[in-house]
Formats: C-alpha cells, sequence, structure tokens
C-alpha cells in the first residue's frame, strides 16, 4: 500500500501552536503527527447522523391567502398592517 503525502499550510492561533510545539517535544512526536491524529479523530468519531423524528403538525384552520397569488398576498398585507 503507497501512503501518499500532501504538504499544505495552515494559520493557526500562535498560542495553539506553542502548545502543539510543546507536546511534541514532549510525547517525542512530529508536530504534523499530531495534527494528522487529531484530524483524522475528529473525521473518525463523527457519528453518522440518525433518523431525525418527524416534525409535529397542527391544523391551522387553512390558508388566508394563497402566496403564488401576488396581488391578494399584498392585499391581504395591506389590510393587516
Amino acid at each position: 500500500m503507497v501512503v501518499r503525502m500532501k504538504k499544505t499550510t495552515f494559520v493557526l492561533d500562535e498560542r495553539v501552536v506553542d502548545r502543539l510545539r510543546h507536546e511534541a517535544a514532549r510525547s517525542g512526536r512530529t508536530m504534523s503527527q499530531i495534527v494528522e491524529a487529531a484530524i483524522r479523530r475528529l473525521l473518525d468519531d463523527r457519528t453518522p447522523s440518525k433518523d431525525l423524528p418527524d416534525l409535529p403538525t397542527f391544523r391551522s384552520g387553512g390558508y388566508l391567502v394563497d402566496v403564488s397569488d401576488r396581488d391578494a398576498l399584498h392585499s391581504t398585507m395591506e389590510r393587516e398592517s
């Protein structure tokens, strides 16, 4: 299996970079290894979306105006204000 690597650039807060550099030195890993592991974990830990429940429905008593009828819509809006 061939693993291809791609070099890229990120703009990070310098406090984050300082913490990353410290962790790399402490753990004996490179900064790239830590960032890659963190990104992989973020992407792999995403739980698949569950089926969402149906939205509730209610009876509103019907439409007051046909919104596709521009004149009727404007007329109703003018009466309401």
